[in-house]
């Protein structure tokens, strides 16, 4: 699963969002990379180069840790997987075992996604909440629109396409980890997080447009059906 939160605003990308993406290019994707096979050259067991490469996305989380001065359920579910990576491989010595850490955080995020689905509020809109902050403009104005049976389909649709997708991701993953070479795995894995993500994100960009647009669609049929109708009688 990706360490780095990632929001999206509008269209297109500007200098602030691409400074953003530099600690996930570094800490998530080239950093450990790098590390690996810079390691790997060295002669470093398999293994051993995994566990060290995977300090840096946990290096990534402890720092945004530190700058929001809060612990996410993402950063946490991260943390507890390379861990839990960290300790098999350590057991173990099977490079396979390691490079599952992410598919861990993935499937209990998707897991819990689905299974917030039977709770009053889904996991994605509290989320979209905590992001916000309940006490902020943005949070007062998101729970308002909670209000309408409208947005809570929308969200409860949001949080189901989210749960499927990211446990399938998590189980490709595996699949992944199983067939093909430690090395080419560590590559696949560490760049097909963010395309899955940026795939949700620009379906869930188009879902919202189209759901803002029949609200928008059908709040004009009541203005039409209560307008005053004197006007037209009169050019009678």
């Amino acid at each position: 699963m990706a360490t780095t939160g990632i929001q999206i605003q509008g269209s297109g990308f500007d200098r602030s969002r691409l400074r953003a993406l530099a600690p996930t290019a570094v800490f998530d994707i080239a950093g450990p990379l790098a590390l690996y096979w810079l390691l790997r050259a060295a002669g470093t067991a398999e293994v051993i180069a995994l566990i060290v490469s995977g300090i840096l996305p946990a290096l990534g989380v402890a720092i945004g840790i530190i700058r929001h001065r809060r612990v996410d359920t993402v950063g946490s579910l991260v943390l507890a997987g390379i861990i839990a990576g960290t300790v098999a491989g350590l057991l173990t010595h099977s490079a396979r075992l390691v490079l599952m850490e992410g598919s861990l955080p993935t499937a209990v995020f998707a897991l819990a996604c689905l299974g917030s689905l039977l709770t009053a509020r889904p996991l994605m809109y509290r989320i979209a909440l905590q992001a916000r902050g309940a006490s902020t403009a943005a949070g007062r104005d998101l729970q308002a629109r909670w209000a309408q049976p409208a947005a809570q389909h929308a969200f409860r649709t949001i949080t189901l396409v989210w749960g499927v997708t990211l446990l399938a991701e998590a189980a490709t993953r595996v699949l992944i980890v199983e067939t093909i070479s430690t090395g080419a795995a560590l590559l696949v894995i560490k760049l097909m997080p963010y395309l899955v993500i940026a795939g949700l994100f620009r379906w869930m960009a188009g879902y919202t447009r189209r759901v803002r647009a029949q609200a928008e669609q059908q709040a004009t049929v009541p203005e039409a059906a209560t307008a005053d109708p004197a006007p037209a009688l009169a050019q009678r």
